[in-house]
């Protein structure tokens, strides 16, 4: 429950921390209800783009869980990962921006040193549980990729751990400032909180740094990583069919750049401001300009739902059915499944010479089924299976073949 003051009688356990952690912003100038340093349009302005961001990722997330729990054909392990960056998101629309949004239309903060922790300590880590979502998503598309297996029950487990790990990664991170490691309060032009930017304390800006590396620079690695390998996997396709395997990597291309991108545009200039706040001379970074990055970083809340979900077929195929009140229509990347299919198959004796050899069709499904597989001619029949041991054919040509459903 937030409330405008906070007695330190009667906390326990994190509660405690909260109210110790509201005491420090007491004795903090410019802690409490503070007034916002912006001229009254310039919080006009602000409001409106907060009012905006918040419907808008509100809309979305809620579209997507719909979707997840309406249609029983979207759920498999890679779209629970994605479920858990919709529900990071949503809380962030529900817990968060409303408060920031009061406050800019009022122009000052109006929950008191107590909602202001909890303010910053909720929007950090349901944000970094987004962002390590993303990098846990691009490995499990990455392991798609390198580690062929067929799809069975410990997918689940293992994406279960993926979402746990992102939830208890993003607590190691977000705890520290209530128990005195840096600490929360408020934020820009005093119409939000986060963590302390301005302090220069040593122990405020070893947690700064840290924070930076493993909360922003960790997982942008992770995720350019993982989606470049995938995209060199994709470049090998041109053996069997040059114009789509071109289409394909064009498409491939076009999401990770957009990934890419849109992750830069909502968290690079939030990383930026804080560092030159905290490391810069003072007065750098002034109120007005900080407000900027603020708000860009909370537009993840709506970007994510429409690159990582409403461009994939799967969810697409799904949503149209929900506006036309009917029965999705099936797709060859409806049914998910993000592990691989392989079979191999082997040429009628007398056939061209690109037959004439034993040839591996690795079809590595991200996000779709083994039924997916391009049929192939009849004259071709199966032959040997890739978990048996190598036989002499073990240098006969291998081209692999890589769907990637956004």
């Amino acid at each position: 429950m937030i409330v405008p003051n906070v007695s330190l009688g009667g906390c326990a356990g994190v509660a405690s921390a909260l109210c110790a952690a509201a005491a420090a912003a007491d004795r903090h100038p410019g802690g409490g209800s503070h007034r916002s340093t912006l001229t009254p349009t310039g919080n006009l302005v602000v409001a409106v783009c907060l009012g905006f961001i918040g419907t808008l990722g509100l809309t979305n997330n809620l579209l997507v869980l719909v979707l997840f729990c309406r249609y029983k054909i979207l759920r498999s392990p890679i779209n629970l990962l994605l479920m858990n960056i919709s529900v990071s998101d949503l809380l962030v629309c529900v817990l968060g921006t409303p408060f920031s949004f009061l406050a800019s239309a009022h122009g000052r903060w109006l929950i008191g040193r107590g909602g202001c922790v909890w303010y910053g300590f909720a929007n950090s880590l349901f944000g970094i549980v987004s962002l390590i979502s993303l990098a846990v998503l691009s490995y499990e598309r990455y392991c798609t990729m390198v580690v062929p297996a067929e799809a069975d029950s410990s997918d689940y487990w293992k994406v279960f751990l993926g979402i746990a790990v992102s939830w208890v990664y993003s607590l190691v991170w977000t705890l520290p400032p209530l128990f005195g490691w840096s600490r929360y309060g408020p934020e820009g032009p005093g119409t939000t909180c986060s963590v302390d930017w301005t302090g220069r304390t040593a122990n405020n800006t070893s947690y700064i740094i840290c924070l930076f590396v493993f909360c922003l620079i960790v997982p942008f690695l992770v995720i350019v990583f993982c989606y470049g390998k995938l995209l060199c996997a994709i470049r090998q396709v041109g053996g069997i069919n040059v114009t789509t395997s071109r289409r394909r990597e064009q498409r491939v291309l076009f999401m990770v750049v957009i990934m890419v991108v849109c992750y830069l545009l909502c968290w690079l200039p939030y990383g930026i401001m804080a560092l030159l706040a905290s490391f810069g001379p003072p007065g750098l970074i002034t109120p007005e300009a900080s407000i900027i990055p603020s708000v860009l970083a909370k537009t993840s809340t709506v970007i994510n739902p429409v690159i990582y979900v409403f461009m994939n077929k799967q969810f697409y195929r799904c949503f149209q059915a929900l506006l036309r009140c009917e029965t999705p229509r099936r797709g060859s990347s409806l049914r998910s499944s993000s592990k691989v299919a392989a079979k191999v198959v082997r040429g009628p004796a007398g056939s061209s010479p690109r037959r004439t050899n034993d040839c591996l069709f690795m079809v590595a499904s991200l996000g779709q089924p083994a039924d997916s597989i391009p049929q192939l001619d009849p004259s071709f029949e199966a032959t040997n299976d890739i978990t048996r041991g190598p036989s002499s054919d073990i240098n006969k040509p291998v081209v692999l073949v890589a769907h990637f459903d956004g």
